[in-house]
């Protein structure tokens, strides 16, 4: 199995040279750095454990957010969410938590019946999932959630979000963009296929 941790260091670790232009002598095996587009960033790249849930995982960062508001998404979705406006809502909430909601394509038509018959009134191919809003995993917090996680077995999920919710204390940012989850085969090669076919939504970053 690939080690996607290691991948992404290496990415990072490699970043300086992947956005420079170089001059190599060969003869002397010096690389001179001429020009780069690096980012002004300093990344933390922390392992913290196969074994630690997704609570866990956040309460072993507490050191490095120097007591400030931070964001957190799983990486599993994607989508073109408005980051700054995520922010800036969140700062007006005045809550410990903000999450991004969205309403994700059913995987099926909808049929809408007439009244107990088996006439097709209506047929609607693929509906946003039944009115229903789902977490779409793009966080903010306040330094205050720490609080509420208690070790590497606590699901961010479960007792953490819903404590804070039963004390009000989660705001929703309702996102109506494109956002899709890649949980399965199938949607990697769907958002793959977008990728190529240069219909990829979630890619609002200039190159």
């Amino acid at each position: 199995m690939v080690n996607v941790f290691l991948k992404v260091q290496e990415f990072f670790h490699h970043q300086y040279l992947y956005s420079s232009n170089l001059t190599i002598d060969l003869a002397n095996n010096q690389i001179d750095y001429i020009q780069n587009q690096v980012e002004p960033w300093k990344v933390h790249l922390i392992d913290t454990g196969l074994k630690t849930m997704t609570g866990g995982r956040i309460k072993r960062l507490k050191k490095y957010l120097a007591g400030e508001s931070f964001m957190l998404t799983y990486g599993d979705g994607v989508g073109d969410i408005n980051i700054p406006g995520l922010i800036k809502y969140h700062q007006t909430q005045k809550k410990i938590v903000t999450l991004t909601s969205v309403q994700p394509l059913g995987r099926y038509g909808a049929i809408l019946f007439g009244k107990d018959t088996n006439r097709v009134l209506k047929f609607q191919e693929k509906p946003k999932g039944d009115n229903s809003w789902i977490n779409g995993g793009f966080y903010v917090f306040e330094p205050e959630i720490f609080n509420y996680i208690a070790s590497d077995k606590t699901h961010l999920e479960l007792e953490p979000l819903e404590r804070l919710a039963q004390k009000n204390q989660i705001s929703a940012y309702r996102h109506t963009g494109f956002w899709k989850s890649m949980d399965t085969l199938r949607d990697k090669i769907e958002l793959e296929n977008l990728w190529e076919k240069k219909k990829a939504l979630w890619k609002i970053w200039k190159n």
